[in-house]
């Protein structure tokens, strides 16, 4: 019998402080889920940051488990929900349209808003390399 996600204990394991971590994680927590987490509001608009790498590049930020995208709802982000996308249209859509747009992929961010930032179709990668 499948284990049922809404009536099942079970901890939600921290994010990790190794950048690497959490994108092994992300990837495959996320192929094991169907689905990556995003943030977004009542305007249907996602969640976006200016990057710490470059002022001119906003970074999207995903998480691979719903708790860890609601963790940052709260203060100035209150005004956020987290909304799943299934897995094809992630990889299939979503990451070439950010690599069109100019936009980077932020990797499962702690609530400080702090975390890897990398182009998309450096994630689309580590996906179709998790896939192989």
């Amino acid at each position: 019998m499948a284990p049922n996600w809404h009536t099942e204990c079970y901890t939600m394991h921290p994010l990790s402080d190794d950048v690497q971590e959490n994108l092994d994680r992300l990837v495959v927590e996320s192929l094991e889920n169907g689905c990556i987490w995003g943030l977004k509001d009542s305007d249907d608009n996602w969640a976006l940051v200016g990057s710490t790498d470059n002022d001119s590049i906003d970074v999207i930020p995903f998480w691979s488990a719903q708790e860890l995208a609601q963790a940052l709802c709260n203060g100035d982000w209150d005004v956020y929900q987290p909304v799943a996308i299934e897995m094809e249209e992630f990889l299939d859509d979503w990451l070439p349209g950010m690599h069109a747009d100019v936009l980077m992929v932020g990797i499962n961010w702690n609530e400080d808003l702090e975390g890897q930032e990398m182009e998309p179709l450096d994630v689309l990668e580590e996906f179709d390399a998790e896939l192989d």
